[in-house]
């Protein structure tokens, strides 16, 4: 989860109806499946993704210059402390499904 500056809440679905193709090719190739993201109207970003290794599919993206540099960009959407935007993922403990 994440929090999107408000006056940045535009630019950033903007942004996102046009991800980079290699950023999603680099997605898929380090385990990152059935990805969502979710911007509530003040801001509040919280993203979804399946991976069958959280720690390895983040090293691997980790790995790729093309995550470094969309790292970068999106910085400026979040008050972060210098941190990049995907040093916050952590996962969640799933305590209730309904199928």
């Amino acid at each position: 989860m994440l929090q999107v500056k408000p006056e940045h809440l535009d630019e950033y679905v903007r942004r996102h109806e046009a991800v980079w193709p290699e950023m999603l090719e680099a997605l898929s190739a380090t385990g990152w499946g059935n990805y969502s993201i979710f911007l509530r109207e003040d801001g509040l970003l919280v993203g979804y993704l399946e991976t069958e290794d959280f720690a390895k599919a983040l090293a691997g993206m980790a790995e790729t210059g093309v995550n470094e540099r969309w790292q970068r960009e999106m910085a400026p959407f979040f008050d972060l402390d210098g941190a990049a935007p995907d040093a916050s993922m952590a996962p969640l403990r799933e305590i209730f499904h309904l199928a």
